[in-house]
């Protein structure tokens, strides 16, 4: 067909299955003619016709749900937009040769929304599986072994059908939660401003499969007296909850950091913040002053991995002598601890999260040694070239099974 026009419409009659087209109204716009076979119904008998005109419920029968059912399932897929598999229905049809007379029948219908250029719904794509025939021959006294295999084939047919609008309800489920979860996650995560006279890289890399998003953060803010506080995080768990979690921690710590003397005080506010905020137990957080006219770095950890300091000679140094236990670990409050570490021009303070370190099959020391290689061999890269040369060594060509914050800042 390369090269050549597909006529659709000649594609849509020669459907071998049964097929009609309704507007948003449900007035037929066209069908095919396995509908018209299946329905026993003209073109002139449908088009321009509204559905329950042409199929009305059958008006002896005051428990008949299929065509209300059908109708309802047409309706919320023009309203949503969304693909509706309904289950088996049964819904009589009146012979259009001896008006009055009604067939019980069976069908499995799917309904598919159609969307003009405008992006709204334009047309309802109705396909229909008639399994009349199939659930007739049920069990019945002089059935054929045939016959109840059919039967059982039709059966196991509608719970199949069932069974996959379940599974995409599940997906497109999944897939707003996704989306909001990343819309949520990008904004409480935005891009660092430029910091004066320093440069600074920020890279977030999410984990592979699920909703993609976690509860890894990182907070980057100048203070007075030409000092820089930068934090990262990590919150225990998944999805929106762990999204909204890490959205109030690290709210929390940005004002905390401003009014605070140093690191571990503004740790100890998180600590106490946290006990309030159901999920934020066990959260790590990392938190460094750096202190540009004096050259230090002061920091303290709540159970986060170390931070890092590449010296200008290639050289690392783990800043772990301040590791204290996570948010909400203990049961009364203590005061965490601190400690401070001199820098020369052209050094490097690296901050990262636990999915950059921690593979499932190896110790974390591993991990760790595979990081200090990797910024010794990239020491004289400015910032944006250190995180994306890190990344590329320590991320698995298919993606990490967490979330990756990394803080590169130039000293």
């Amino acid at each position: 067909m390369s090269g050549s026009r597909i006529d659709y419409e000649a594609v849509f009659r020669a459907f071998p299955g049964p097929v009609a087209l309704l507007t948003t109204d449900l007035v037929y716009a066209e069908v095919n003619e396995a509908f018209l076979s299946r329905t026993r119904r003209t073109r002139d008998q449908l088009i321009g016709r509204y559905l329950f005109d042409v199929f009305p419920d059958n008006p002896d029968d005051p428990g008949a749900s299929g065509m209300r059912n059908l109708g309802a399932s047409l309706r919320r897929v023009a309203a949503t937009g969304e693909r509706d598999t309904m289950a088996l229905q049964r819904y009589d049809v009146e012979d259009p040769t001896r008006p009055g007379t009604w067939e019980e029948r069976y069908w499995s219908p799917v309904n598919t929304p159609v969307f003009g250029p405008d992006g709204e719904v334009a047309l309802l794509l109705h396909r229909v599986e008639e399994v009349t025939e199939l659930i007739r021959a049920r069990g019945g006294a002089g059935a054929a072994d045939g016959d109840r295999a059919r039967v059982l084939e039709a059966e196991l047919y509608s719970r199949a059908l069932e069974l996959q609008e379940v599974n995409e309800r599940l997906r497109r489920s999944h897939d707003r939660e996704h989306e909001v979860a990343l819309s949520l996650q990008a904004a409480m995560l935005p891009a660092p401003g430029p910091l004066e006279r320093r440069g600074a890289a920020v890279r977030y890399r999410p984990a592979v499969g699920a909703l993609n998003v976690c509860g890894d953060w990182y907070d980057l803010a100048e203070l007075p007296g030409e000092r820089i506080a930068v934090a990262v995080g990590d919150v225990v768990g998944h999805g929106l909850a762990a999204a909204g979690v890490m959205g109030q921690l690290r709210s929390a710590l940005s004002a905390a950091s401003r009014v605070a003397d140093g690191p571990a005080p503004a740790l100890e506010v998180l600590g106490l913040y946290a006990r309030s905020v159901d999920g934020a137990e066990s959260s790590t957080v990392f938190l460094a002053f750096i202190d540009c006219v004096g050259q230090t770095v002061t920091y303290s950890s709540a159970g986060h991995p170390p931070a890092v300091l590449v010296h200008p000679d290639a050289s690392v140094q783990f800043l772990d002598g301040a590791t204290d236990p996570p948010l909400g670990a203990r049961p009364e409050h203590v005061a965490r601890p601190e400690a401070t570490i001199a820098f020369t021009t052209g050094s490097n303070l690296v901050l990262y999260t636990d999915g950059l370190i921690e593979r499932r099959d190896e110790d974390i020391d591993t991990g760790l040694q595979r990081l200090a290689g990797s910024l010794a061999r990239h020491h004289g890269a400015d910032p944006e070239g250190l995180a994306d040369a890190v990344l590329a060594d320590l991320i698995p060509v298919g993606g990490a099974t967490d979330d990756t914050a990394l803080i590169v800042i130039a000293l």
